[in-house]
């Protein structure tokens, strides 16, 4: 009788250990799993300070981004999308030297963490999956035309606000894009429950983990600093007459209900001047045909005859192995960071109209020229860029979570999270 019990006992421990919480088409996502991911949040939200929400929210949540996970990584699998252990060796390398500890230093760390090198090597792996499938399915199908960046900045033109910066936090309640007046109003009533608790006192990343439907729920809901042509205008509306430390009240789009807290406000309206050079340049490129002191010798020759006063352009035309030779060797003008560091260095180093010595960079040997310098107002250039790149993170935001809904719309989903055994 005793030896039944135990083999009871046994068999509902080991039943507890493995329950199915979720089928994700051929995949099950078992209880172990969910608790594990649990463990590691929970240990990253009480180091940043942030207060954990309810056990019960906490565990919906977390279960919701394994199924995203999941669906994911099964994609990938079915599409051929895979890392070697090469790949993974140096990301993992690349971590270690971060913490500055060596390979093994680190993964005792992680032992005291209560993680095997084995677990952390494959959450590793499907991180580098996941980034890169998404950049194969959604970033890298984004376009962003020069028309959408004239309106961008067309549209900010006329707000002062836009240059200022915006250190905000973001809680999302989503509304299907064509849901029902009944999930509209539970939505809504949902938002307003989220103000009512921040009105008494809860802290906002609480309050962002347990009600908001957004990616970086768990992590406070925080968003980092944002200038104002990288806010939606209905944000920012609300954002210019907030004071730090407040929340916004219940903002509504065409994809849900938002709350904001404004953590802090900067200005950032100085112009962006840097230093250009006007320069010229010779190269000689090293190949299977001609040798480093091949390339070397040639290039003596030429700066020789160049200190006897033969023109720059006209040796840059005969010997120049780069597509400015027809051009004489001109560059144009060059930016910070347009050339390789050492070329940029010996450019650097040079008075106007001065000659270098040959310089020797990845692609061969130079011999450089300045022309003039100037301080250039880059302010536009610098606008442009950054509305490309705040258009292009926003549609790719978009399209990445209409893409995770079609792939979950797709895929046989089943929630056991509440299943009794």
């Amino acid at each position: 009788m005793l030896l039944a019990s135990l083999s009871y006992a046994h068999a509902e421990e080991v039943v507890k250990l493995d329950r199915i919480v979720a089928v994700v088409d051929q995949t099950v996502i078992t209880e172990q799993e969910l608790e594990g991911r649990i463990a590691t949040v929970t240990a990253q939200l009480k180091k940043q300070g942030n207060e954990l929400p309810e056990e019960s929210i906490l565990r919906k949540q977390i279960l919701e981004r394994l199924i995203s996970d999941t669906l994911q990584i099964q994609f990938a699998a079915q599409t051929g999308l895979k890392v070697d252990d090469s790949q993974l060796d140096k990301t993992i390398e690349r971590i270690a030297e971060q913490n500055q500890l060596t390979l093994t230093e680190f993964s005792e760390a992680l032992a005291k963490d209560g993680i095997s090198m084995r677990k952390f090597r494959a959450d590793i792996r499907n991180e580098i999956i996941i980034a890169r499938l998404r950049e194969r399915e959604v970033d890298g199908r984004v376009n962003v035309s020069e028309s959408e960046i004239d309106n961008y900045l067309t549209s900010q033109a006329s707000r002062n606000e836009s240059q200022d910066e915006f250190e905000i936090s973001h809680i999302l309640i989503r509304t299907p894009e064509e849901g029902a007046t009944e999930d509209i109003q539970k939505a809504k009533a949902k938002a307003e429950e989220a103000i009512n608790q921040l009105k008494a006192g809860a802290s906002f990343a609480k309050v962002s983990a347990s009600f908001s439907d957004a990616p970086n729920a768990l992590e406070g809901g925080n968003l980092g600093w944002k200038s104002g042509t990288q806010i939606p205008a209905l944000f920012l509306d609300a954002l210019k007459d907030m004071q730090v430390g407040e929340n916004s009240a219940t903002l509504r789009s065409p994809n849900g209900f938002h709350i904001l807290k404004l953590t802090n406000k900067r200005g950032g309206n100085s112009p962006l001047v840097i230093q250009q050079t006007h320069a010229r340049h010779i190269l000689i490129k090293i190949t299977e045909v001609l040798s480093e002191n091949e390339a070397k010798q040639k290039m003596d020759v030429i700066k020789e005859r160049l200190d006897n006063n033969e023109k720059f352009e006209a040796l840059a035309r005969q010997y120049s192995e780069d597509s400015t030779a027809s051009n004489g060797g001109d560059l144009g003008w060059v930016n910070p960071g347009d050339t390789v560091p050492q070329f940029e260095k010996a450019m650097n180093d040079l008075k106007d109209n001065q000659i270098s010595a040959p310089v020797r960079s990845q692609f061969g040997w130079h011999i450089i020229q300045v022309l003039e310098r100037r301080s250039q107002d880059m302010s536009k250039e610098s606008a442009r860029l950054k509305a490309r790149q705040e258009i292009r993170n926003r549609k790719a935001d978009e399209a990445y979570q209409d893409w995770i809904r079609e792939l979950r719309d797709r895929a046989y989903v089943e929630l056991r999270l509440e299943d009794k055994f």
